[in-house]
């Protein structure tokens, strides 16, 4: 039978795969910007700016927010990189964005309340699955939370989980949220030396780890963890007794006598606007960066990104294979589906070596994620049975692959006819297609996480397979655009996230620039990384204020006082190198003040007071602001050039290559610090 050998052939190639193959540990990832790949971002770029309105609605009622006021402590920075500093939230004045802040108890108690009884994890133990309810997932996180207190977790102290996914993953994630620290992944091909950098880098007090591979590796940096007090190790019996190493089992018994109501005052003082989660890079281009997550970036996006696609209430299940350190993973199998009551069932530990395959034909999932290369191995398994079958089979299989990319062409743009010998097509081979494959009920098949070929896509289309891509980062909470089947493209990442804004920044004569994200999805900031954090964010603060700024470099690292490198929006020549002359927009803005000028060497060399003074009125609303001194600009100046590729300034995407900038720039520096 062709179905069976599929399937078998789709398991084999599977046991191929590695973690490092089936995801991308780049959460930063350059955006292509030239030839094909720019279609992917169509519906992402309108006339530079777009903010997308969408109607979102459910057949079900929305969980209400009966558990609790609002709560956010005070803040008036939008970004921060300490860990007990609290951000000013990217809120709108309607729709989905205007919504009231929860916390993650908040967000994980009003599911409790209506849904306590449905299930919520499951995974096997012995060959059998066992369940656990909201109710029961609640009430182990509770002990879990209490455990950590009782080990010496301290408030924005981190809570590091080393290991591959199960419910004592999830339990102890939200157990340190709980208990008011920081729940902190820690990708397990990591090795001892980078577990050591991240578990220094969150200064964890305790560590999670699945087994004795993953807790040697902890063994061999322990001396070098001054922060670290505890050790828990989820699965099996300890090798050897160690001070201070728990199993599981004994963890959970461990704050057994730490009274309820001490948890309950940490939880009561949790604000929506403080850090709870890390999520830490791949660290590619150096150390790993710590990406600050706030409880409002977690459940404010959960909750949008269902809407946005119409996810219904303790309807959903799914399979949790994926890293849950990579913020796909665990957007989409922890958060998502608590907000939305869903079931997260585990798949086992060798997923990726072959088991993938039958944990999705027991479970059925109604959504499934699949980065780029797992699609593709399952494309490559299938041409290879093909290649194999006889004439007339393959005759078959070519006449409904064509019938089903024409019937998926039409189903994206909105035609609801099929082609004829749609209804056999799709009983002969459609449907086998799908049940081998165990996405027999799957509603939504998403890719992301890295760029995936047309072919792949299409191959998929030509099985009434479509897959929906996303796009996004860690500097997002994850999506920032989804594709779903009311709203998708071929080769598109989809709509931008109902609530979100995108910005091209700078764009050449071709449209290429560089994609900026505003929303409260929107990260906080780098952990103690002010740096990497000034190079991820645009300073559009300032450039709102005083419109004829083109580029801004804040400068103060190591200094005395904050200072700043500005430059005047001017004209490009046809090599895209920045000319002495003002734009339009440039000119008219001076005009408004009273001043006649049209290159920027007037307006420098003048020091023209009209428009000097209309930029320092600009710094002084910034400076109005801050919070203390320390974050205040002291000192500016006014550059002779903008910045730009080939002057050195700014890469490839237009971002500031802040280190250039400051070697080209020392003596301006320099003066500004008396040096």
């Amino acid at each position: 039978d062709l179905v069976i050998i599929f399937y078998f052939v789709v398991i084999l190639r599977l046991c191929t795969m590695t973690a490092d193959e089936c995801i991308s540990q780049s959460d930063s990832k350059e955006i292509p910007v030239s030839g094909n790949d720019t279609e992917r971002y169509v519906d992402l770029i309108n006339e530079n700016v777009i903010s997308v309105h969408l109607q979102y609605c459910s057949d079900e009622p929305e969980i209400p927010l009966t558990t609790g006021d609002v709560r956010l402590a005070q803040a008036q920075e939008l970004w921060s990189t300490a860990r007990d500093k609290p951000v000013k939230l990217r809120m709108e004045t309607s729709g989905l964005g205007s919504e009231p802040p929860m916390t993650i108890h908040q967000m994980f108690l009003a599911t409790v309340q209506k849904y306590g009884d449905y299930p919520a994890l499951r995974a096997k133990k012995d060959g059998m699955w066992v369940t656990l309810t909201y109710k029961e997932y609640y009430q182990h996180a509770r002990a879990a939370a209490k455990s950590f207190l009782k080990l010496g977790l301290e408030r924005f102290h981190g809570v590091g989980i080393l290991g591959f996914n199960s419910p004592e993953w999830f339990i102890a994630d939200v157990g340190c949220i709980l208990a008011g620290g920081l729940a902190t992944g820690i990708y397990t091909t990591n090795s001892p030396e980078a577990c050591q950098y991240v578990a220094h880098n969150c200064e964890a007090n305790v560590l999670v780890v699945e087994n004795n591979k993953q807790l040697v590796k902890i063994l061999q940096v322990r001396d070098q963890l001054p922060h670290l007090k505890a050790i828990v190790q989820y699965k099996g019996e300890l090798e050897q007794k160690l001070p201070n190493v728990y199993t599981w089992a004994e963890f959970m018994k461990f704050g057994a006598n730490v009274p309820d109501s001490e948890l309950d005052v940490l939880i009561d003082c949790q604000k929506a606007n403080e850090c709870c989660t890390l999520i830490y890079t791949s660290g590619t281009t150096g150390n790993p960066k710590g990406v600050m997550l706030s409880h409002d970036n977690i459940t404010w996006t959960a909750s949008a990104a269902g809407r946005m696609i119409y996810l219904k209430m303790a309807e959903e299940e799914l399979v949790s294979y994926l890293p849950l350190s990579h913020v796909a993973a665990q957007v989409q199998d922890m958060w998502i589906c608590m907000r939305f009551a869903g079931i997260t069932n585990f798949a086992e530990p060798d997923a990726l070596k072959g088991s993938l395959a039958n944990t999705l034909r027991e479970v059925r999932p109604t959504s499934f994620l699949g980065v780029p290369r797992v699609w593709e191995k399952m494309q490559e398994a299938m041409k290879a049975v093909g290649a194999k079958s006889s004439v007339t089979k393959k005759k078959i299989a070519d006449w409904a692959k064509g019938i089903g990319l024409q019937a998926s062409y039409n189903a994206m743009n909105g035609d609801s006819s099929v082609p004829w010998g749609f209804t056999l097509a799709n009983a002969l081979v459609f449907k086998n297609v799908r049940k081998a494959l165990g996405l027999d009920r799957c509603r939504t098949c998403f890719t992301g996480a890295a760029p995936i070929t047309k072919d792949t896509l299409e191959y998929f289309m030509s099985l009434y397979i479509p897959l929906f891509e996303l796009y996004g980062m860690s500097e997002s909470t994850g999506p920032h655009s989804i594709s779903w089947a009311e709203g998708y493209r071929i080769m598109s990442c989809g709509k931008v996230l109902t609530g979100c804004k995108t910005k091209l920044d700078k764009p050449d004569t071709d449209g290429t620039g560089e994609i900026c994200f505003w929303g409260r999805h929107v990260f906080m900031g780098y952990l103690n990384m002010p740096e990497k954090t000034e190079e991820a964010l645009d300073t559009d603060t300032l450039k709102e204020e005083v419109s004829i700024i083109s580029n801004v470099m804040l400068v103060g690292d190591k200094k005395k006082f904050l200072s700043m490198l500005l430059t005047l929006k001017c004209n490009v020549d046809d090599n895209g190198d920045p000319t002495d002359e003002l734009t339009p927009l440039a000119v008219e803005y001076c005009r408004q003040h009273g001043v006649i000028a049209s290159k920027v060497s007037e307006i420098v060399n003048k020091k023209e007071p009209a428009i000097y003074k209309t930029i320092q009125e600009g710094i002084d609303r910034v400076n109005a602001k801050a919070t203390s001194n320390a974050q205040r600009v002291q000192k500016w100046t006014i550059l002779q050039r903008d910045f730009s590729i080939s002057g050195g300034e700014l890469g490839p995407t237009m971002k500031l290559k802040r280190p250039v900038v400051s070697k080209m720039y020392e003596e301006y520096i320099n003066k500004f610090y008396g040096e």
